[in-house]
């Protein structure tokens, strides 16, 4: 997911973003939680984020054991790690976000690991491709309104000059789900590869779905520690319009859980919406699609095992994305110092290096050279999500900002998703032959990856042209 960074541009929390009337002092006046408190809520926050990422790059280790012993095809793999997954986010996931905007975000947050522990425990019992599908359907139910509730938690508990630094160590959960990921699931492949199907009853439990069954257990500790948290008071502006109207019937009431209104600001500000949204859609095939087939590209083109890509992988993947803060951070103080539209042009440059990465790695020599070259492409990931992020925190009304970083996250997971099932579809349609997965891979990125840039090339004029306008506005 895109995640804010330290370095760059502070970007209002909500109460002093578009829409609002606020003065420029108003941030100042505001009595804010106390530092404690701010950084448990943070440190909570990141351990959750830390599970959501860690549990996705497991379940990708594992990808060829899933494939093998319930006898998928490449395109019901892909299929398995994508669509799948946010059927139920189609439903749930701008409702939920809705609940982060007027219910407690601690219990929002809370609700949502715990099914995520239990759906992916559910995974490591299920019997036949079927009930493992039904488990990857309501995962997305889980995880859906993560981002939205943390993100609003995060802008009540910091003030603005702090609020860089806060979503900068927000990326850590991201960081270390990612790095120990493949580095720990590769070893538990390795240490359970020799273990027969253990028999309970009438359930067969393969090897590979003890590690679901392990890894969901910890979800339940950290629903506890949410309840651990102050929810601290909204900021609610002076003047400011609600997005509700004062004796609203039950059915308009009813209507803002659909996303309606947050779908017509977007509308209202398409030129600065849309181009992001599309560039962030297609960008997402690299960072979630192709990277789940990253692992079995691996096994099939170079002949790893998953404890040695888990190994290799974690290590350069960890420098990469520390590089990524501060390359981030650095490039985005330095642009904001020229442009307006600091954020979206440091967005367009980080990914057109992404691009080219994603592209070469597939076919490198060896496969060193190709986790070398998808590393750097990491590094400028995690440097280009820190702008995206900012950007669409920068411009979002304040009274529906998590139904609108909701809408903006769901293209990344749906496009995301759906990319995994496009580059299985290739792999089998296309090219074919199994052992030429690096094949599927590069098509799929030469086709749609520089498109992606070019999105995000067309966001930066409009996008210039909003800051100059809520500046001019005093926000």
């Amino acid at each position: 997911m895109a995640i804010a960074s330290a370095g760059i541009e502070p970007f209002e929390p909500t109460g002093v973003s578009a829409g609002n009337n606020a003065g420029p002092d108003a941030a100042q006046t505001r009595q804010w939680p106390r530092p404690a408190a701010a950084y448990w809520t943070l440190a909570v926050i990141v351990l959750a984020t830390f599970l959501t990422f860690f549990d996705q790059v497991v379940f990708g280790m594992m990808a060829e054991r899933i494939k093998a012993d319930f006898g998928l095809t490449d395109s019901q793999l892909g299929f398995l790690a994508g669509p799948a997954s946010i059927i139920c986010y189609l439903f749930v996931g701008i409702p939920l976000a809705r609940l982060a905007d007027i219910w407690p975000r601690k219990f929002v947050l809370a609700g949502g690991v715990t099914v995520i522990g239990l759906v992916t425990m559910a995974g490591g019992v299920a019997q036949t491709f079927v009930q493992f599908v039904g488990s990857r359907v309501f995962l997305a139910a889980g995880g859906s309104a993560h981002a939205p509730a943390s993100y609003s938690l995060i802008a009540d508990m910091f003030p603005p000059k702090k609020i860089t630094r806060a979503f900068a160590i927000l990326q850590l959960g991201f960081i270390g789900g990612s790095t120990l990921g493949p580095l720990i699931g590769g070893q538990l492949i390795a240490m359970t590869s020799h273990w027969g199907p253990t028999v309970i009853g009438p359930l067969r439990i393969f090897s590979w779905q003890w590690i679901l069954i392990w890894t969901g257990l910890p979800a339940f500790l950290f629903a506890l520690l949410f309840l651990t948290i102050r929810e601290p008071s909204r900021q609610v502006v002076p003047g400011a319009q609600s997005m509700v109207p004062e004796g609203a019937s039950l059915g308009r009431r009813i209507l803002t859980f659909t996303g309606l209104d947050a779908a017509k600001a977007i509308r209202a500000n398409g030129k600065v919406y849309y181009p992001l949204f599309f560039g962030l859609a297609l960008s997402a095939l690299e960072s979630t699609g192709l990277g789940f087939w990253r692992v079995p590209f691996m096994i099939r083109t170079y002949g790893w095992s998953e404890a040695q890509i888990g190994a290799v992988t974690g290590g350069m993947i960890l420098v990469a994305s520390l590089l990524g803060l501060v390359l981030g951070g650095t490039f985005v103080e330095w642009l904001a110092k020229r442009y307006k539209d600091a954020n979206v042009r440091a967005a367009f440059i980080c990914f057109c290096a992404v691009t080219v990465c994603s592209i070469l790695s597939p076919i490198m020599p060896n496969g060193y050279a190709s986790m070398a070259v998808a590393s750097v492409g990491a590094m400028f990931g995690i440097a280009g999500a820190v702008p995206q992020n900012a950007a669409i925190q920068r411009v979002a009304p304040n009274a529906m900002r998590g139904q609108v970083t909701a809408i903006y996250l769901f293209m990344f997971t749906f496009f995301g998703a759906m990319g995994s099932f496009v580059i299985g579809l290739v792999a089998q349609y296309v090219v074919v032959d199994p052992a030429k997965l690096w094949l599927a891979l590069e098509i799929t990125a030469i086709a749609l990856l520089p498109l992606a840039s070019f999105c995000i090339f067309r966001a930066i004029k409009p996008y210039r042209q909003e800051i100059e306008r809520l500046e001019a506005l005093g926000l």
